[in-house]
Order: structure tokens, then sequence, then C-alpha cells
């Protein structure tokens, strides 16, 4: 038998296997959502479980829900755990992108039931955690600083920006990106490593052009080459409003087309191709009357990137 009749055998055997037998990719993270809204529903606020697959080392992005997000996740059986063991032990550290209520209500309310870990965000946001919340007058102070007695639940960890900082007692760092959220109000992405892959997630922002601010595009420049060689898992965005809210009542937050346009602003960056595809996750609709089945429909019409659009439900696993 020659070698070219052999190796053309061995190519009728595997272009012969059923789709279904070939390897599938390999998810690198997962998200438990315990929190997917904007507003209104005190028990479904922004906060987002992560950890690199196969592990309980999450870290939790926004803390604007948590025992109500845990508990529908053990529902779900995201986990096998109690709760208490979720908030306790599966949760190494929290990430705060701005000191908003809805993105911070859930980690001061449960800080008391909590176990010691790190809190890391930028200095101001730190700050107003020491001043406004953590000061013995809003709640007791559970951090490692500011009105005494400090009770050291909570170790302040600020993150210098686009500096990676390694996140402790798991396998992941971070690097912050700031955002602007209206009326000079400073908010923040994280971009989250792990091994070669990543993931990004952007607390509130509004866009570019209203915002005036170069915040968004500097991420893009930063992001540009890890969309491009596939490292970069998903993006995790918010759109707040429908497209009927008018720019000057955004107040530091997005609506379909305005996400859209900074879609394709990455785009020019990346080369269309990069973004077929990709998963962008949209969080933070705001649930009044009908918004988000219309940010829903307009979200869809409106995706001339091709992304994959990715609407999260609490307490149900994604995968990257």
């Amino acid at each position: 038998m020659s070698a070219r009749f052999f190796f053309f055998c061995i190519f009728l055997l595997i272009s012969r296997i059923p789709v279904s037998a070939q390897k599938t990719p390999v998810s690198t993270f997962t998200v438990v959502p315990l929190g997917v809204k904007g507003g209104i529903d005190e028990s479904n606020l922004s906060a987002y479980l992560l950890a690199p697959a196969g592990t309980t080392n999450y870290i939790c992005l926004d803390a604007g829900t948590l025992h109500a997000g845990i508990e529908k996740a053990v529902q779900n059986r995201a986990f096998t755990v109690s709760s208490e063991t979720v908030l306790k032990e599966y949760i190494k550290a929290y990430l705060i992108s701005h000191p908003h209520l809805d993105h911070l209500a859930g980690l001061i309310i449960n800080s008391t039931d909590d176990a010691k870990k790190p809190v890391y965000g930028s200095a101001g946001c730190l700050e107003v955690l020491k001043k406004h919340y953590f000061n013995w007058q809003s709640w007791p102070n559970m951090g490692s600083e500011g009105d005494q007695p400090a009770l050291s639940k909570y170790r302040y960890t600020v993150l210098a920006p686009a500096a990676e900082t390694v996140i402790e007692s798991t396998e992941m760092s971070v690097r912050l990106f700031p955002l602007s959220h209206g009326m000079s109000y400073q908010s923040a992405a994280f971009l989250i490593k792990s091994g070669g892959s990543y993931v990004l997630y952007l607390g509130d922002t509004g866009p570019d052009l209203i915002e005036k601010s170069q915040n968004l595009t500097k991420l893009w420049q930063a992001i540009q080459p890890l969309v491009q060689s596939k490292a970069l898992k998903a993006i995790f965005m918010e759109v707040s409003y429908p497209n009927e809210q008018p720019d000057n009542q955004l107040y530091g937050h997005l609506t379909p087309n305005w996400l859209m346009h900074e879609l394709r602003a990455l785009g020019k960056r990346t080369g269309p191709e990069a973004l077929n595809g990709f998963p962008v996750v949209i969080t933070h609709m705001k649930p009044t009357g009908t918004n988000e089945t219309i940010i829903k429909k307009q979200l869809q019409e409106a995706n001339s990137v091709n992304v994959t659009l990715i609407f999260p439900e609490q307490g149900k696993p994604l995968h990257f």
C-alpha cells in the first residue's frame, strides 16, 4: 500500500465522522448570574459570579444582589452546596465597578454573614465604601480601614488603572479600565485573565460621544489583539434604556443604538470578521414597563456587527 493511498483512506474515515461526535470547544469560564437587572427589583440587581471552568474559586463582579441570587442558583442546580457555602467559601473576592447601590447593596446587607475576603475597586470607589457605607452610621464598618473600630472582614485593595493584579485565592488576575458614568462620575471595566483566556466586564457606562470621553476608545484599543486572537471569550456590557430614551437623559448609560455604535467602533479596529458570532452578554436592563422586551427587539434589529447577543437569567450558568 502506497503512503498516498494510506493517507487518502485515513482522510475518508475522518470525513465520515458525524458532526455530533467531533470534539466541541472546551469552555474556559463559568459564569453564574446572581442578578441581571438595572433597577426596581431589589432581588435581581447586577452581580455575576465568574470562575475558571471546573473550579469553585469564584469572584463576584459587582454585588447588587447576593443572597436571593445564590438561592436561585442553588434551586437551578448551578451549585450542589448550600447557599451559605457559596457565600462564605465559593466567593473568594468582590470586584466593584462603582459604588451605586444597585451594584453594591447585596455586599453591604450580606456582610454580617460573609467570611473574610478582599474587595477590589478603584481608589474612588473604595473611598465611598469607607466614608458612606461602612462607617458605623449607614452600616457597621466591615472594612479594613475607616471609622473605628474597623472589623476587617473586607480588605480593601485598590486597582491602579491598566495594571495587572493577581486576585487572591483564585487562578485569575484583573486589569481595571476607567469608564464614564455621567456627570464626570467614574465607573470601571474589569478585564479578567485566567491562563491565556479573558472575559471583559463593564460596569455602567455612557457612550464616548455623549460622555465627551475617550474611555471606551482606549478600552477597545486595549482588547483589540485579544479579540483578534480569540483569547477574549465574552464581553459583558450594559444596555439600560430603549432607543426612545433622549440622549440628554441617559445618565451615563447605553441604548441599543449606542451599544452597536460602540461595537462598530471596536469592529473597525479588529476587522468585522473578528466580531462575527462573538458573545456579548447584555446587562443592566431597567425593567420598567416593557423596556426589556423593547431593548431585546431593538438590539436584534440593530445587530449589524453580527455578534451573538446573550440575555442572562438569574441563577442560570453561562459557559465561555
